[in-house]
């Protein structure tokens, strides 16, 4: 591995000359500048992020921390951070906490350490004193927590727009599997879905879960047609636990959508790729990690910030597991 020392050595410059050129500290004259340049190009040197933080007091580090990458959803938030930081000249520390409160203080710890100048968070504990004392900027992304910097799909209206597009469809024996309760944006998809469906007079049953992992999806799934087996719509939480239940249907022998509607929620890519494929409410998710992004920035670079809680807009994705409207109304 190439070395600082090697690349003094290649422009034929002192190593105090290439740590000024590197750090852009101290006068260096434009043409040893572009033979240090020269030099960190051919030699391929990538000069320790770290280091440099500890050299300057300001690194361009970031962390990032996510609660389950096995949701393809979060990768797309991360896929937005990740390219709008790169365009900026910012890096990532990444952070899987598998929504364990002890793993996201140990990755919290981890970014203190590393010296990162700002977080964007997407835990399920937005209220804990860890990011009170970190004293740097913090973005919680598809999170909320009181006033804090957050960016956010707007979920109580994806609720009522889930509820509004099943009951236009024909489904009358409605059950919401409501998300876990202390995820905010999974209240607000329930909420918004029992209130308008309240205000169609429809009557509906839930099933409460405890998170969004694929390794419980199934066993609400099964829960659901146990307890309510004439269901003809359901709401799901999220994409991965509707996908649960249109393959518990299946089984059970039941068709998708002429005896039972699905609708699932983030529109992650397999969605699309189901079969039949899944109706469900898009959130942007690679917009809201962009927008996370540059919210950070601005806090980390100190620009005027006049709008610190983003609220992007959600729309309903009809596929096969909802029945066309014209088909609905043909039957009434």
């Amino acid at each position: 591995m190439m070395t600082i020392k090697d690349v003094a050595k290649i422009a034929g410059v002192s190593v105090a000359t290439v740590s000024r050129v590197i750090n852009e500290s101290g006068y260096v004259n434009i043409d040893t500048r572009k033979k240090v340049e020269a030099a960190i190009r051919q030699s391929n040197y990538s000069p320790n992020e770290v280091a440099r933080s500890l050299y300057k007091r300001k690194s361009k580090l970031i962390g990032l921390l996510l609660p389950d990458i096995t949701n393809p959803f979060f990768p797309q938030l991360a896929r937005g951070i990740e390219d709008y930081m790169q365009e900026n000249g910012y890096r990532i520390i990444f952070g899987n906490s598998d929504e364990n409160a002890d793993k996201e203080l140990d990755y919290i710890r981890t970014f203190v350490q590393n010296n990162v100048v700002g977080v964007i968070s997407s835990t399920n504990f937005p209220d804990s004193g860890a990011y009170l004392e970190m004293n740097i900027p913090v973005v919680f992304l598809d999170r909320t927590s009181n006033d804090s910097p957050s960016v956010y799909a707007d979920g109580r209206k994806g609720g009522r727009l889930a509820a509004q597009e099943m009951v236009a469809r024909g489904s009358s024996r409605i059950t919401i599997i409501q998300g876990p309760a202390h995820v905010k944006p999974a209240q607000d998809r329930f909420q918004g879905a029992a209130e308008a469906l309240a205000e169609m007079g429809i009557s509906y049953n839930v099933i409460q879960t405890s998170s969004f992992s694929y390794t419980e999806a199934g066993q609400w799934a099964t829960e659901l047609f146990e307890r309510f087996l004439d269901t003809d719509g359901v709401i799901a939480s999220n994409d991965i636990v509707a996908s649960a239940v249109l393959r518990e249907a299946h089984r059970l022998g039941k068709t998708v959508p002429e005896d039972v509607q699905i609708i699932g929620f983030d529109d992650i890519p397999l969605s699309s790729l189901m079969s039949p494929s899944l109706s469900t409410i898009r959130q942007p998710a690679r917009d809201m990690g962009s927008a996370a992004a540059r919210l950070l920035i601005q806090l980390i670079e100190q620009d005027q910030v006049e709008d610190k809680i983003i609220q992007l807009p959600v729309s309903f994705i009809e596929r096969e597991t909802t029945r066309s409207r014209m088909e609905t109304s043909k039957k009434g």
